[in-house]
């Protein structure tokens, strides 16, 4: 088992039920974290998943990781570089093929957990790649259709399913994004579910409890 190629820094936690081919689930931090925070979710996850939370690639100052630069100078409040962005897209999707190969896990059955700019990545690599994945858990995040592949909707998205939800009082990614995605889901026929939590910018208990209850029934 070489992890050596694999371009991201991660975290695992491997499956405490074994199984041949193990299905992985790689989880997506927000913008100025790193791998550490999400994986703190790792040990409450289903017992056959082989997790992996990875560390985006552009580090910040004075501490954390960005998928993407976000210019909060610009007028309208602030503005991702969605060029960055496609670049990140492409780095996971890279990635789960070389995590499946190194880890041994099952290609037909990989989970992409993001929180924030972590969700916002998933639903990229989703929608770019749906062959790569089967389950999306998209939680405090949107749909940024200029970070997508051109002629997106194209694609066979019938194997997939989203689990999307946000804070109802979120104070960085305005709510109102949010609500935006399940219709672009319903139009391009993918099955989804969406939820919100009397909460800010993170994941409330019930949340938790929630996705992981809809992630058992699917894995």
């Amino acid at each position: 088992m070489n992890t050596k190629e694999l371009s991201l820094q991660h975290l695992i936690r491997k499956p405490k039920i074994q199984t041949e081919k193990p299905p992985l689930l790689i989880m997506l931090h927000g913008y100025g974290s790193d791998e550490n925070d999400l994986f703190s979710f790792a040990e409450e996850l289903p017992d056959e998943l082989f997790v992996i939370s990875v560390k985006a690639p552009y580090a910040m100052q004075p501490y954390g990781n960005a998928w993407y630069a976000i210019h909060w100078d610009n007028q309208d409040g602030k503005f991702s570089d969605d060029e960055q962005a496609k670049g990140s897209r492409e780095i996971i999707a890279g990635f789960i093929d070389d995590a499946i190969e190194a880890y041994s896990l099952d290609a037909k059955n990989v989970t992409l957990l993001g929180f924030s700019q972590g969700s916002i990545l998933a639903y990229a690599v989703a929608l770019s790649y749906p062959e790569k994945v089967k389950n999306i858990i998209a939680l405090s995040g949107y749909i940024n259709k200029g970070i997508l592949k051109p002629e997106f909707e194209e694609n066979d998205f019938s194997k997939l399913s989203f689990y999307c939800s946000h804070g109802s009082v979120d104070q960085v990614i305005p709510v109102e994004w949010a609500r935006k995605t399940k219709p672009v889901l319903d139009e391009l026929n993918i099955e989804n579910s969406y939820s919100e939590f009397p909460v800010g910018h993170g994941v409330a208990p019930q949340n938790f409890f929630e996705l992981r209850e809809w992630l058992k029934k699917r894995i």
